[in-house]
């Protein structure tokens, strides 16, 4: 699959529900969204045929999203399903890991090998006050670990970078990666409908980071786990992890990006950011044929995103990252 500007696209996130069970400061509101109903939700049969039909257009690489994927009941069966899905070479998951503990065993023996998992601090308290939910700390933490003991790899810990919430913790998050095997990957506030204020007075570049992360010792540039991303990747020396970078505002990464999302409510967007957006619903409920709307969909795929700091003039009216899948 190649789109208009010769990318080719042949990664997928599949958001499974716009639900979460944490109110991050930057992603969703305190008092949550308009929840999508159930009828309209894709069931797992019909997410795993978007994935058949794309794999045989050229689709490799699934990754499954939310809101928090673990809130829907059984999703190992999807994983399952897609693992089952010729063509599939790769399956990963993101998490925010408050219910991974119980649940990385059925991921991984359904055929998920990468997990990202969100850690936006190393502090009990502040990431109960980050995620606005108490006693998430040390079931965060769990999950990690049972993640280890699983058998992930790689595993990518997320931190959203907020000046003033967090960033006097990027030392410790950097030094963290010799003496575990973990991908550190600082990104950039991106602004949508409700952080508005937030990524307007706390956004930090990760160029800044990384200054203050070479002040630790030298970083070699590495050319990082697998993984599907935009992430620039460091090593401190004899270091078993890695620290990355995700530049969305200082630095876009659009014109190597080889992916589209399939939100909750089976609509297939080409971007994260803008309005566009095809709905594959309403023809895999109606038996029609989805590959021509795919392949339109490749074809007015953006050039880049538009977004603006501190603004939502570029997100094409998204409200909440978990939306989309993020």
């Amino acid at each position: 699959m190649k789109d208009s500007f010769g990318r080719r696209v042949e990664y997928l996130r599949v958001s499974v529900t716009d639900k979460c069970n944490l109110r991050c400061v930057y992603c969703m509101p305190l008092e949550g969204l308009a929840w999508l109903r159930r009828d309209e939700i894709l069931a797992y049969e019909e997410i795993a045929a978007v994935v058949r039909v794309m794999a045989g257009m050229g689709l490799k690489r699934v990754r499954i999203t939310g809101g928090e994927p673990l809130v829907r009941r059984d999703v190992a069966r999807l994983a399952r399903l897609i693992s089952e899905v010729e063509g599939i070479e790769d399956l990963s998951l993101s998490t925010n890991a408050v219910l991974l503990a119980e649940q990385a065993q059925d991921l991984f023996d359904a055929g998920v090998r990468r997990l990202n998992v969100s850690l936006d601090s190393l502090r009990e308290d502040r990431v109960e006050a980050i995620a606005r939910r108490s006693g998430v700390y040390r079931r965060i933490f769990e999950g990690l670990d049972a993640a280890e003991a699983v058998g992930f790899d790689p595993i990518k810990i997320n931190v959203v970078l907020m000046r003033g919430g967090n960033d006097d913790e990027i030392e410790d998050f950097a030094r963290i990666t010799r003496e575990r095997p973990w991908h550190v990957r600082f990104i950039e506030l991106m602004p949508t409908g409700s952080n508005l204020e937030l990524s307007r007075k706390n956004f930090i570049s990760c160029f800044e980071a990384l200054e203050r992360v070479r002040a630790i010792d030298a970083l070699e540039p590495v050319e990082g786990p697998p993984g599907n991303g935009p992430a620039t990747y460091y090593r401190f020396p004899d270091a078993p992890g890695t620290v990355g970078v995700i530049t969305p505002m200082s630095h876009t990464y659009c014109e190597r990006c080889n992916r589209m999302r399939l939100t909750a409510s089976g609509q297939l967007r080409p971007c994260l950011f803008g309005d566009i957006e095809t709905d594959l619903r309403s023809a895999l409920r109606e038996g029609r044929d989805i590959a021509p709307l795919i392949e339109e969909t490749l074809r007015i795929k953006p050039e880049r995103h538009y977004l603006i700091q501190g603004s939502d003039a570029g997100s094409g009216g998204l409200v909440a990252l978990s939306q989309t899948g993020g």
